[in-house]
């Protein structure tokens, strides 16, 4: 690797933790730099994923205290993400490099779509809380299942899923 390419990772490195700490989607920067750059689809994919996981942790270290008001539904999200993360990194490794690829576009704009719709998706959240009557303290059935599809698709691409996971 060139100095300049060099350059670019660390630059890009930047950016995506400045991304991750503010919109969650340090991927949607990251992985197209490591594929131009002339990592594989797949290479790119996991390296950027590892290259993550201080950011993540960080992130759920300064949310602690948070974290621990509702222990029960920690553990259950944090149980469904990981099987779920399990999965899809199991059909990333098991799959061909090509459906990956195929599928790469289509799951940026699946992220990207929704960044865009995050704020339409917190009002109408907000309106559906107000109408609640109070705390929830359990996940329904529902949204289980939707924070293991979240792992799943963190497991497998993972752009946006911080995302995906604010969403559910």
């Amino acid at each position: 690797m060139s100095g300049l390419e060099q350059l670019a990772v660390l630059g890009t490195g930047l950016g995506a933790g400045i991304l991750s700490s503010t919109v969650g989607v340090a991927s949607l920067l990251s992985f197209p730099v490591l594929v131009a750059l002339g990592l594989p689809p797949v290479v790119a994919n996991a390296s950027n994923t590892v290259g993550l996981i201080p950011g993540g942790l960080s992130g759920s270290f300064g949310y602690r205290s948070e974290l621990r008001e509702h222990p029960g539904i920690t553990r259950l999200v944090l149980l469904c993400c990981a099987l779920g993360a399990v999965a899809g990194a199991v059909l990333l490794l098991a799959l061909p490099a090509a459906t990956f690829e195929a599928a790469v576009p289509w799951l940026i704009l699946l992220a990207c779509g929704l960044v865009g719709a995050q704020p339409w998706l917190a009002r109408r959240l907000a309106r559906h809380r107000a109408e609640d009557t109070g705390p929830r303290h359990h996940l329904s059935p529902l949204t289980t299942l939707f924070a293991g599809l979240t792992g799943v698709y963190g497991g497998y691409f993972g752009a946006g899923a911080g995302v995906m996971m604010v969403a559910v």
